[in-house]
């Protein structure tokens, strides 16, 4: 068999070793070492790390690169946030909407994301943010697999319009139901509003991701109603909560009895590092608390936890750079996740962990999935967070779609051969 793309002398994320990987048609059909088979284009990877494109489960995509209109956020707080996207929205077109989160996606798919899991705001009577993102979907879905979620931002109950205008975005083909309980008028409104979003998933056949008790009020609770409802309604794994950060500051005792809970939902976790730190603690004096969930005791408990990146210059977060490393390393920081299994675990929340939250099918590098992979300038997933790796190649259906050069360290290296045969072409 002629390969169309053979990658040679490559590591993959479980820890083997000098692993080519021979592709077709847009298919991975070999993974294991010394392929004999040539193939129209050879790459020697020398020892770097091949991965699976990343995946940010965690993201709004309608407001990013947005920061400072129509002002900075002066307070850095989420409210502040919320209340300046509230004065953008009537003033942006669907057009700037595009283009802004065009811009991203190029950069994304340059950093190596090959998934991405968008909140799309519908407290908008035009629909403005779907309309667009709807669009953006149609036109990068040969590269990049994106995911929106109707995302009720002022409040499913709070905003008398809210619940028309999400089944309007789910009619006009939004994939995923979103919710925003903690910000409800009351407690028992937003666990209404859990119910009622959960029982629309159950009926659609949809998936489910709330931004749940995204807050410091240890008695914010609505994760638990979350996972209650996901059993009685049968959504067991089709669920995901985003934030938690009450979480860290609920009663240990009561979290003893949570972790069970959201174990036997089969609920996804979705902490936010980069953002939960900045936004969390902000009424705290010293000493102050992290923000972030508790990653290692929900990992402990067997619930999923993927890592996502939020918001990149936009109101509630003027950093960022798209890149899912950098999410990493910070989730690994805040959550002293620093034994060496800990630390790999960390990559497998910007990819494998991410994955099966998004429900994303043949994914990973192997025989039959999609050849969607990305080369990075690491030999090894600790090295990659570590260093924020170059993203040296990054293939969609054995295609290349980007490619970025070596680090100067790297290619002062004496004697370090090419990676590409000098007698193939890489396009």
């Amino acid at each position: 068999m002629n390969f169309d793309l053979l990658i040679k002398n490559a590591c993959l994320q479980d820890g083997r070793k000098n692993i080519d990987v021979g592709c077709s048609e847009g298919t991975i059909i070999a993974v294991q070492p010394n392929i004999k088979q040539s193939a129209s284009l050879v790459i020697d990877a020398q020892g770097q790390l091949l991965s699976p494109p990343f995946v940010d489960p965690h993201f709004h995509m309608d407001s990013t690169l947005s920061l400072g209109q129509p002002r900075m956020n002066i307070s850095g707080t989420l409210l502040e946030g919320i209340a300046l996207w509230g004065e953008l929205k009537p003033k942006q077109s669907v057009d700037d909407i595009i283009k802004r989160a065009m811009h991203y996606c190029d950069l994304a798919v340059a950093m190596g994301i090959g998934a991405i899991r968008s909140h799309v705001d519908v407290c908008d009577d035009e629909l403005k943010s779907v309309t667009a993102m709807l669009e953006v979907r149609r036109l990068v879905a040969p590269y990049l697999d994106l995911q929106l979620v109707a995302f009720p931002q002022d409040g499913l109950l709070r905003d008398p319009k809210a619940h028309a205008n999400l089944i309007r975005a789910l009619d006009m083909g939004v994939d995923v139901i979103g919710g925003i309980p903690h910000f409800e008028r009351t407690m028992q409104d937003g666990a209404s509003s859990v119910k009622i979003l959960c029982e629309l998933a159950a009926a659609r056949g949809l998936r489910v991701d709330m931004h749940c008790d995204e807050s410091d009020d240890p008695h914010s609770r609505h994760v638990e109603t979350l996972a209650s409802e996901t059993l009685r309604l049968g959504l067991q794994g089709r669920v995901a909560g985003s934030h938690l950060t009450s979480m860290h500051s609920m009663d240990n005792y009561y979290v003893s009895k949570l972790l069970p809970l959201l174990a036997e939902a089969e609920l996804h976790a979705i902490p936010n590092p980069l953002i939960n730190i900045m936004l969390q603690g902000r009424h705290d004096n010293y000493p102050k608390r992290r923000g972030q969930t508790r990653v290692p005791e929900l990992k402990a408990a067997g619930v999923n936890v993927g890592f996502g990146s939020d918001c990149m210059m936009d109101p509630w977060y003027s950093m960022g750079r798209a890149d899912m490393l950098d999410v990493a390393s910070m989730g690994m920081h805040v959550g002293q996740l620093s034994s060496r299994a800990d630390m790999t675990w960390c990559f497998d929340a910007v990819t494998y962990n991410s994955a099966a939250i998004m429900g994303l099918q043949d994914y990973g590098i192997v025989e039959g999935h999609q050849a969607n992979m990305v080369l990075l300038q690491a030999t090894d997933p600790i090295e990659a967070i570590r260093l924020k790796a170059t993203r040296l190649m990054v293939f969609r259906k054995a295609q290349l779609i980007a490619q970025t050069p070596a680090s100067h360290t790297q290619l002062q290296l004496p004697g370090r051969p090419s990676m590409v045969d000098p007698a193939k072409t890489l396009l």
